[in-house]
Parts: structure tokens; C-alpha cells; sequence
């Protein structure tokens, strides 16, 4: 009796730490991903955010994008908004708040057949600026919108 169990034991050590191991190498990407543009996501203006996620790259305003989101705001936390592009190869979209104590809000990365389209949620701190800009055929261009937010959503 004494030796199944001993067995029973070892099988589950050696199981529990194959699996470990695994979850720990399929965890890593996840990890290095997360570091990638964490200085232009820690800027807390929208200068500094700009220059860290484009370092060295202009950005030219276009009236072929456009962000789709209420003038008015009720509550700041909750913030639905599309973004448009009428550009062609689009490869990314990147949101950024100009008043947000963190301006960068986010960054899609999309795949050559896609549209340039976006459509999420995002959180406003106060009345601001809505900046997107969109890399499409190696330049950026963006477009601003300004919200007014009645109950701020971050804090």
C-alpha cells in the first residue's frame, strides 16, 4: 500500500511540474509583450507619449479618418468610440486622451485584409481631446475630437 502511494506521489510531483514549466514558457511572450512600449504607456503628457510610441516620426492630420463618439459624455468611465479610416493599408490604429493622467490609451495592431476600423471603449478623465492616429503605407496621420465628460472616469 505504502509503495502506490509513494508512486502515486512522485507521477503527481513529476506531472505538476512538467505543467509549470509549460504554463511558465507559454507565459513568457505574454511577459516581453507587456515591455514593449511601457515608457510611451507611463508618459503622463501627450507630448512625451508621442515622441516615446513615434520616436522621430511626423504625424500629418487627414480628413479621410474619423473618430465616431457622442459630443457629451454622462459618465467618463464608460466611453464608446469607433475609429474610421478612408486610408488605404492601414496597419495600426493608436488611441490616445490628451487630458488623461496617462494620455497613451491603446494601440491595435491590424492585419493587411482588414479595414482600418475600430470599435471599443475607452476612459476619460476629464473634458479633453480624442487623438487617433493611424499608420497606413509607412506614415502617420491623425485626427482629434474634442468630448466633454460630465463625471470623469479615472481616478
Amino acid at each position: 500500500m505504502n509503495k502506490f502511494r509513494r508512486q502515486f506521489v512522485n507521477r503527481s510531483v513529476l506531472i505538476l511540474g512538467i505543467l509549470g514549466s509549460g504554463l511558465i514558457q507559454l507565459l513568457a511572450p505574454l511577459k516581453a509583450f507587456g515591455r514593449d512600449r511601457s515608457p510611451a504607456f507611463a508618459a503622463d503628457n501627450l507630448d512625451a507619449a508621442l515622441s516615446e510610441f513615434f520616436p522621430g516620426e511626423t504625424i500629418k492630420t487627414s480628413d479621410k479618418l474619423t473618430i465616431d463618439v457622442n459630443d457629451v459624455i454622462e459618465n467618463g468611465a464608460v466611453v464608446p468610440l469607433a475609429i474610421k479610416s478612408g486610408l488605404p493599408n492601414v496597419h495600426s490604429i493608436t488611441i490616445l486622451v490628451e487630458k488623461n493622467p496617462n494620455p497613451l490609451i491603446a494601440n491595435f495592431k491590424l492585419h493587411p485584409v482588414c479595414q482600418g476600423f475600430i470599435e471599443t471603449r475607452i476612459k476619460m478623465g476629464e473634458s479633453s481631446d480624442i487623438i487617433a492616429v493611424v499608420r497606413a503605407d509607412d506614415q502617420l496621420y491623425s485626427v482629434r475630437k474634442f468630448v466633454e465628460v460630465i463625471a470623469g472616469g479615472c481616478g
